[in-house]
């Protein structure tokens, strides 16, 4: 970037100290560079005037041109307005102004013919436009016909610091002699994937003379953003390839061939052969798999993890399952010890709750090679945690964990042992493939036969007893429910049900010792929560009233009913892992989201989607356009945030074009030592890591 676009803004015509101090605030714009790089989000076509009868209810942005015929003042000192008759020669409107009354006032001219802009609302029948824009009709005459609006804040509007300021801004500096804005892709690269020049791009997305221009330069624009948030990953992905030497697996694998034929309880799905294949490929490259298995809940992540630690096992290998929750750590260790006593293999489990007897016989084990899976917590990465042997590393719900953690598990094994990383979390393609563009990435696709669709319904509070009749009805066929709530205590700011209030109105309706409930949250204790679970699982447990800790990690296929209170505070996301911990068994299941009425425009949005499909693929894909990607799986420190225009959810196909060139461009010059445009504005760019630490 050239000197001139590291000027500070205050030195822009228009700008100064004051309002530079706004834009420093509000939108983190210091430079010419910044503002330049702020983004339009939506374009007005300002060719067409129309009359104030044409206005109806539903009228967006519009302009007109007449006078303003009267003028007054209305309300208390501090609580002033505006109020102007506008004319069109035929019909009149108001006009209301609540801020900056003076100014407006002042630049007022009775009679003079003007241009009005903005977006029409009706009161008592009556039309009027508050805030509207004020022009000249020569100023309007010698304008674009299309033009760009841009975000601004309530603070940004006190200093009259909005889209035409903006406007006149970009103006100044596209306009300046002294611009310069070089190129950092080649012709070559630049004539293949269709991307405009970069300074006509810049010139285009602010001053577009046609729609057909604002479409290429935000092309250039997206096509940018997401070659550099994927080149990274796929840069590190490339060096690992060539570098990180892994154990080479035998072909052959006679305990896992044993499992599969003699003791496997269930046919494996299309989808989990296909996995297991992939992974086995890795396992015998000599390579270190770094894969992410994704599967939505139900999908049987936990048996193509059980197999591929048996493949471990047939290569003198010991394995670890490291879980996000000490839930979740005990659900895995009681369902694949049942698996593993069958064909001899001692598993262990670590958690921050093992007793100090108990971890000195599983270190000696675990040192020895007697134990040959290791499932647990955080309490895996201690020092104090030693392997014979240590082959293939798992980890569940894979984003809960930081990379710094992932290292210290994989730095256990002699040689580079194998990662494999789980998440039930559904992640649409585009962004896995994006965020995770450093891991081979596998998903398992297809449910296990047999299941059915679970049945939701979204009730409102009211119609509580009748839930609670139906819960009676399920529980009366030798079902189990669960009920969660999002706060365990009753709280002054959030009005959302609570666990305890809401347990005891639960023992009203289902009496002891008719039914049992019981209450499981994350502040007891670990042995407590442990004996609560299992009382569930082995039925003793009628109604388990919880919080959120039973997200993942549960599995009990005799619970049919999931009843989610104050089911709005929840993401689509959370939702969809709480519906997941019924619908495991062969009987239909049943999940009812209870609401208040008062619900936000997203609010309605995501509890609708949860009604409509139960494809957790699909909510994804919702959840990231309500939430943005950055928030989905917890990537929000991978850069995502930084994307101005692109979308992964709407710009998929761009994605896929900026993966395909950096592809190629890495391996035709994999030091870009014929890119040196590119690499300079790399290293420029202010927060991102230079080439030198990426390659």
């Amino acid at each position: 970037m050239n000197t001139f676009l590291k000027s500070d803004i205050k030195f822009l015509k228009g700008v100064g100290s004051v309002r530079a101090e706004i834009l420093n605030k509000e939108l983190g714009i210091f430079t010419y560079g910044d503002l330049l790089s702020y983004y339009p989000f939506r374009y007005v076509d300002r060719s067409k005037f129309y009359q104030i009868s044409e206005i109806e209810q539903d009228s967006s942005y519009i302009q007109l041109k007449g006078k303003i015929v009267h003028v007054s003042e209305a309300g208390q000192r501090y609580k002033s307005r505006l109020v102007a008759t506008f004319t069109d020669g035929e019909r009149e409107l108001e006009l209301l102004w609540f801020k900056s009354v003076n100014w407006i006032k002042s630049n007022i001219k009775i009679g003079e013919e003007i241009v009005i802009f903005g977006k029409p609302s009706f009161y008592n029948g009556k039309v009027n436009m508050t805030h509207p824009e004020l022009d000249t009709v020569i100023n309007r005459t010698n304008a674009a016909a299309l033009e760009a609006v841009y975000h601004t804040t309530e603070q940004m509007k006190n200093r009259r610091v909005e889209s035409k300021a903006i406007r006149q801004m970009m103006k100044s500096i596209l306009s300046n002699e002294q611009l310069d804005i070089p190129e950092i892709f080649d012709d070559e690269m630049c004539e293949k994937h269709k991307l405009i020049p970069r300074r006509k791009a810049f010139r285009f997305i602010h001053h577009p003379p046609s729609s057909r221009h604002i479409d290429a330069a935000q092309y250039r624009f997206k096509f940018e953003e997401l070659f550099f948030l994927q080149l990274p990953f796929i840069k590190q992905k490339i060096n690992r390839g060539e570098a990180e030497e892994g154990i080479k697996f035998n072909v052959k694998n006679p305990l896992f061939e044993k499992f599969v034929t003699k003791h496997l309880p269930f046919a494996l799905t299309g989808a989990q052969e296909r996995v297991l294949t992939e992974i086995k490929t890795d396992l015998c490259t000599g390579k270190q798999m770094n894969r992410l298995l994704q599967g939505d809940v139900g999908s049987g992540k936990t048996i193509v993890a059980f197999l591929s630690v048996l493949m471990a096992i047939d290569n003198d290998c010991q394995a670890s399952l490291m879980a996000p929750t000490e839930i979740l750590a005990i659900q895995h260790y009681i369902g694949l010890k049942e698996m593993a006593d069958k064909i001899g293999i001692e598993i262990g489990i670590l958690t921050g709750s093992s007793k100090t007897k108990e971890r000195r016989e599983l270190h000696k084990k675990l040192r020895n090679g007697e134990i040959k899976l290791l499932i647990g917590t955080h309490a895996l990465i201690e020092d104090v945690v030693k392997f014979k042997n240590l082959g293939l590393t798992i980890i569940d719900e894979q984003h809960r964990f930081g990379v710094a953690q992932r290292a210290k598990l994989q730095e256990k094994g002699k040689i580079n042992p194998h990662v494999l990383v789980m998440t039930a979390t559904p992640i649409p393609r585009t962004l896995a493939m994006s965020v995770y563009g450093d891991l081979d990435y596998s998903v398992i696709d297809e449910m296990p036969a047999g299941r059915k669709p679970i049945k939701t319904a979204h009730r409102f509070g009211f119609a509580r007893e009748k839930i609670w009749a139906f819960v009676k009805e399920e529980l009366a066929r030798g079902r189990q429910a669960y009920i969660v709530y999002p706060l365990i205590e009753e709280s002054e700011t959030l009005h959302y049900k609570d666990l305890n209030n809401g347990y005891d109105q639960l023992l009203q309706f289902f009496p002891r010792p008719e039914y049992q409930v019981e209450m499981l949250h994350g502040k007891m204790k670990p042995a407590d929560k442990e004996a609560k679970m299992k009382d569930f699982a082995d039925g003793k447990t009628d109604i388990l009233v919880s919080t959120t800790v039973i997200e993942v990690g549960i599995n009990v296929p005799n619970a049919s009913i999931m009843v989610i209170e104050s089911s709005e505070k929840f993401g689509l996301s959370q939702l969809h892992q709480l519906r997941g911990r019924v619908g495991r068994g062969a009987e239909q299941s049943y999940c009812i989201l209870i609401s208040s009425k008062k619900l936000s425009e997203n609010g309605r949005t995501r509890l609708k989607a949860m009604v409509s499909t139960t494809s957790g693929f699909e909510l994804s894909e919702i959840d990231m356009q309500l939430r943005g990607f950055g928030d989905i799986a917890g990537t929000r420190q991978s850069g995502l945030d930084q994307l101005k225009l692109a979308s992964l959810s709407d710009d998929a196909d761009i994605a896929e074009e900026a993966r395909n060139a950096i592809v190629e461009l890495l391996q035709t010059d994999p030091e870009l030592t014929n890119h040196e445009s590119l690499k300079h504005f790399m290293s420029s760019r202010q927060g991102h890591k230079a080439w030198e630490n990426i390659a």
